[in-house]
């Protein structure tokens, strides 16, 4: 009877995505520096935030190999250590080279010179006798949880933890403070969220990726005609999700997804069209560059994951975990879907929050996505 219970959440596993089990949210408002101002509150704010993360990953540092099964949520035999440990090493890198932009940033005329250079050692000694308060702690421990499982899993089970190839895009080669908003899953149903997110879009001048699922936009282009989906996504820039919300790690024609739902995006909507492709869930196939080069199609991924799509999330915590992330990583690809309610509120209040904050909201019209990698 165990083995039969295991056998049966085996199998559940992997029909559904490598997501986490809980996910990391956070009150900025109990936070005492929780308003960012100017660029010097940001960069103070990033400090603290990227202390609590380095914090956190120090700690996990010290979770027996044993506990790893429990702690990730994870059969033990789906843990992979060394790419878990990959990861690690690399957010630590990062974490440093982060502090010390943050540092530099933050301080004042003859201050900048004299601001050392950090390696990863030293900056895991001021982690060490770092004080952060519960509330982050709380964010960002189990964020950690949420990156290492993805870790764990990967390469087994893809995500955007981690690349496959030179051909996929995560943010992390943007110059610092410098954002590019993405959308996944939709178009909605006309006058939804899909249409209420391009007011708000329009409104601050900001000009994003949408990756739309073939199927919806099929949809959508029977209601409306293809003048209408035109004028829906002026200014803005579309690529593909797939045909269906698939994962294309496993799907056999995971190639006529990706091509027939971009031939339909750029007859229909040629001035918007965008020659990329999201991989539902993240998930590809490991051998799938040289497809993607053939077509000079870039895999774009991301880096700040909002959760909005979670009922568990509401829209206030979607809007302060991404600018939670914003401060972490300090540069990157944001994720949401258009197809829920939460993104046009969140992305007001992302614009608004940070706009003297020394900002770069990327033009997707300019293709930075992808010759800043």
């Amino acid at each position: 009877m165990k083995k039969l219970i295991l056998l049966i959440g085996l199998i559940s596993f992997n029909l559904v995505a490598a997501g986490p089990q809980s996910m990391a949210v956070i009150d900025r408002s109990q936070l005492s520096d929780a308003e960012i101002t100017d660029g010097a509150s940001f960069d103070k704010a990033s400090q603290l935030e990227i202390l609590a993360f380095a914090k956190a990953l120090l700690e996990s540092e010290s979770i027996p190999e044993a506990q790893l099964p429990d702690t990730l949520s994870l059969p033990a035999k789906r843990i992979d250590i060394k790419s878990m440990e990959k990861v690690r090493q690399h957010f630590w890198q990062r974490l440093t080279r982060n502090y010390q932009l943050a540092s530099i940033s933050s301080a004042q005329g003859m201050e900048r010179r004299i601001v050392k250079a950090l390696s990863v050692d030293e900056f895991r000694q001021i982690v060490q006798q770092a004080n952060v308060s519960p509330v982050r702690m709380a964010f960002h421990r189990t964020y950690v949880v949420e990156q290492l499982r993805l870790a764990a899993l990967f390469p087994k089970t893809s995500s955007e933890i981690s690349t496959f190839s030179d051909n996929e895009v995560t943010g992390e080669g943007f110059a610092d403070r410098q954002f590019v908003l993405t959308f996944d899953d939709g178009p909605g149903p006309e006058n939804g969220s899909t249409d209420r997110l391009m007011d708000t879009l329009n409104q601050h001048q900001l000009h994003a990726y949408f990756f739309v699922l073939g199927e919806s936009f099929q949809r959508r282009l029977q209601q409306q005609s293809k003048e209408q989906l035109m004028d829906l996504y002026q200014g803005q820039c579309v690529g593909s999700h797939g045909w269906q919300h698939k994962s294309h790690a496993s799907w056999a024609d995971w190639q006529n997804s990706v091509l027939e739902s971009l031939n339909l995006i750029s007859k229909t909507i040629p001035d918007s069209y965008s020659p990329s492709f999201r991989p539902p869930y993240g998930q590809r196939r490991a051998d799938s560059g040289a497809f993607f080069k053939q077509y000079q199609m870039p895999v774009v991924l991301w880096n700040i994951d909002s959760q909005d799509w979670s009922q568990k999330v509401n829209t206030q915590q979607a809007s302060d975990r991404v600018l939670t992330l914003m401060l972490l990583w300090r540069k990157g690809i944001i994720l949401f879907h258009d197809i829920h309610t939460k993104a046009p509120a969140s992305v007001d209040y992302l614009y608004t929050l940070t706009r003297n904050a020394g900002i770069t909201w990327q033009d997707c019209r300019r293709g930075e996505i992808t010759k800043t990698q």
